[in-house]
């Protein structure tokens, strides 16, 4: 069967090496992440990759992820939480006091208030309860420890209250990078159809534009959202962060099963071939669910973790192009 291969870059994929040998495993685009990186990083792996794609025939897409209204944590030394310790969150770009974790984004501090309570962190891996908030800071304490590095995503549980609109972050890359040839767009915490058709007008229809499902309501307004977009992700990590597991597989096996009649291509992330990061071959349930998802009428999927961050970013490619023919 046929499909598509989108990779993630990152610090275990940086080199032209390494490009090279994953479009050789059957890579057909590669994702850069902008949300970790400052502009200046950026155009540094914007000029090498534009260089080295331009030399492939044909020439494969250089997807830019935006980061849209998505929440990230700031600048701060990684650290290790453990449960029960209390930690202070600060609207801020950055912090250097121990058990202190910045989050430069004042509507999430407004949406407390109207919260489940609950905050989970790097695709729900931790989690705090809140206990309390002040004009200057939300005071929590830790329920799921781990370790936490900066520019991670964060968000409170079944929220939907966030300011909808492109970051000046996302709108100097998208000024800066529009003349360039074979870039698409993924925008970030799409809500609704309303929110994805409002990024279509302020980007003009010319780009090409990917819509992440990462809401219960952008997942419930695809076919509506598919009208301003070119393709869909339907993204499992941060789903999961905003729904909860349970609900989070209740929502991803009935769009699945309607994924088919979406009138523009559909990819599945998040969590694709996980086991990969850190071992040389996926699960066996990772395999069943990549062909079930196939079976099902995906068109792709984009490898995260185990190609940024992963220890063999090629086999990770080969493997999630084993069901090719």
């Amino acid at each position: 069967m046929d499909y598509q291969i989108v990779a993630t870059l990152g610090p275990s994929s940086d080199a032209e090496s390494t490009w090279q040998a994953m479009l050789a495993a059957g890579v057909t685009a590669l994702r850069v992440n902008t949300s970790h990186l400052s502009l200046p990083q950026l155009h540094a792996w914007v000029d090498r990759l534009s260089a080295f794609l331009a030399t492939r025939d044909p020439r494969p897409p250089l997807i830019l992820d935006l980061q849209g209204s998505k929440w990230r944590l700031g600048q701060f030394p990684a650290c290790e939480l453990t449960g029960g310790q209390r930690v202070t969150l600060v609207c801020a770009a950055s912090a250097d006091r121990p058990c202190v974790l910045p989050v430069p984004h004042p509507d999430f501090f407004r949406a407390a208030s109207v919260s489940s309570g609950e905050i989970v962190l790097n695709d729900a891996k931790l989690r705090l309860a809140v206990e309390s908030l002040d004009a200057d800071a939300l005071y929590a304490r830790v329920i799921n420890g781990g370790a936490i590095i900066p520019r991670k995503g964060i968000t409170y549980t079944a929220s939907t209250y966030r300011q909808e609109s492109l970051s000046e972050t996302d709108r100097a890359i998208l000024g800066q990078t529009q003349h360039l040839e074979g870039i698409r767009y993924a925008l970030s915490y799409v809500k609704d159809a309303t929110e994805m058709a409002n990024y279509r007008a302020q980007v003009g229809r010319a780009a090409y534009l990917i819509a992440k499902l990462e809401r219960q309501a952008a997942v419930d307004e695809a076919m509506q959202i598919a009208a301003s977009a070119d393709e869909l992700w339907l993204c499992r990590g941060d789903l999961g962060a905003e729904l909860g597991a349970k609900a989070m597989a209740a929502t991803v096996y009935h769009f699945s099963e309607r994924v088919g009649a979406v009138p523009v291509p559909v990819f599945l992330a998040g969590q694709v071939f996980e086991h990969m990061a850190e071992h040389p071959t996926p699960t066996r349930s990772e395999v069943c669910a990549v062909y079930a998802a196939l079976m099902k009428g995906y068109h792709g999927f984009v490898l995260s973790d185990e190609t940024a961050i992963g220890r063999d970013p090629v086999e990770s490619c080969r493997a999630a192009g084993m069901f090719r023919r």
